[in-house]
């Protein structure tokens, strides 16, 4: 008698989508899709998680705050709500998503991983093939389209480093993404690996919940007040470029830093020798807005130190030969693209996952391919990316539908006259 395992089973089926399809549930990929909602233009979004926002909503600590005034991270055609305070938290930014995926009647497909995405140059379509797993029941899905919006951004893999002995550590090792709070780490010590945003935050939280952190710069890093002189650094940023060039811009930012912070290289943060807004052009590298850090930082209650040479099974090893005894280890190390793991195409995309044509003209590929969340300019670039490719969908579409219209068959006429 034989012993058939029916405990798993797998089906398979086609979905052709008269529009485009868009991957990524994210800021990005909504606003992609309220633009198309606009012009009456049918799409499918394409999410793995269960939910919008899934990097918000999942993957980040508990005291988050955009770190940019609300009006600078709102989406098109939808302001936050005027009650909402500068710098909207977690929960206030995740439920103004939620407002926008219903006021524009946007149904993502959830629990769709795209597993990999093709133009077919003998139809001129894009094939797109998912799995999905709902209980015992595993689904696949190919997708075909004319158009595909690649949304899934900067940050959808977390970036977790190769450091000699970090499996042999018996403390608890996790990614700034599993980190909510640092209520569970009261009077430890805690290795923060990464000086970046996060890691100046993740630190700051450990603080306030009497841990006791030591966070890693390994590199150099640009740290800016979140605001000078009441104003926002970022807003005050964007009105000086409009009439000044950049490298002055960065002169007059790092002059203010100066002035409210003093020199960062006294507690072992070393600037790098571009400016913030130049690094962030030319790299991506974004620079810390101190909410409250390096107060810290200057007090000993985070202390920073250098780089790290290898792990033992409770303590590290820093490059100076200081060994440290730790408890955790939190590696705010960064995020990546995921994209080369899925789509096959080589025009585009460079190796990092990243357009290669830089800002603002990297939205727009070969053969109905798009990309939106890859400016590196946060949720504003992001915007402007979304309206674009929505109005060029658009216009494509309509022109579509018209010579479709224009290949009806007609049938002889007499024509009289009298």
């Amino acid at each position: 008698m034989f012993n058939i395992n029916m405990d798993f089973f797998s089906t398979r089926r086609c979905v052709w989508v008269n529009g485009p399809v868009i991957v990524g549930a994210g800021p990005s990929g909504l606003a992609v899709g309220a633009g198309l909602k606009e012009h009456g233009t049918p799409f499918v979004i394409l999410e793995r998680a269960d939910c919008i926002a899934s990097l918000w909503q999942k993957r980040t600590y508990d005291r988050l705050k955009l770190h940019l005034p609300k009006q600078f991270c709102q989406l098109p055609r939808f302001p936050f709500p005027e009650d909402y305070p500068e710098y909207p938290n977690k929960k206030e930014f995740v439920e103004y998503l939620e407002s926008y995926a219903k006021h524009f009647d946007i149904n993502p497909h959830y629990n769709e991983c795209v597993q990999s995405a093709k133009y077919d140059k003998a139809t001129s379509l894009w094939r797109v093939k998912t799995i999905s797993a709902s209980g015992s029941i595993s689904s696949e899905v190919e997708y075909i389209c004319q158009w595909l919006v690649v949304a899934t951004g900067e940050n959808a893999e977390r970036v977790m480093p190769e450091i000699d002995g970090l499996d042999d550590f018996k403390g608890e090792v996790i990614h700034a993404c599993d980190y909510k709070s640092g209520q569970e780490y009261k009077g430890n010590k805690v290795l923060v690996v990464g000086c970046g945003n996060s890691g100046m935050e993740v630190s700051l939280d450990l603080c306030n919940h009497h841990a006791k952190p030591s966070m890693v710069a390994r590199s150099s890093v640009h740290v800016l007040p979140r605001e000078i002189f009441g104003k926002s650094t970022f807003e005050l940023a964007v009105a000086l470029m409009t009439w000044m060039p950049l490298w002055l811009v960065d002169k007059i930012l790092l002059i203010c830093a100066w002035f409210i912070l003093g020199n960062t290289n006294n507690y072992g943060l070393k600037r790098p020798t571009e400016g913030p807004l130049q690094l962030k052009n030319t790299k991506g590298k974004t620079p810390v807005l101190d909410i409250g850090a390096l107060a810290r930082v200057r007090s000993g209650e985070i202390k920073v130190v250098p780089g790290i040479k290898k792990f033992t099974k409770n303590m590290v090893e820093l490059v100076n030969g200081v060994c440290l005894d730790i408890d955790a280890v939190v590696l705010a190390t960064g995020y990546r693209s995921n994209v080369p793991y899925w789509l096959k195409e080589n025009e585009m995309f460079c190796d990092d996952g990243f357009p290669k044509t830089p800002f603002p003209h990297g939205w727009k590929g070969q053969s109905g391919l798009y990309a939106v969340g890859f400016t590196r300019r946060g949720l504003a670039g992001a915007s402007l990316d979304a309206m674009n490719i929505a109005q060029d969908i658009k216009r494509v579409y309509k022109e579509d539908l018209k010579k479709k219209k224009q290949k009806v068959p007609t049938h002889r006429r007499c024509i009289s006259t009298f």
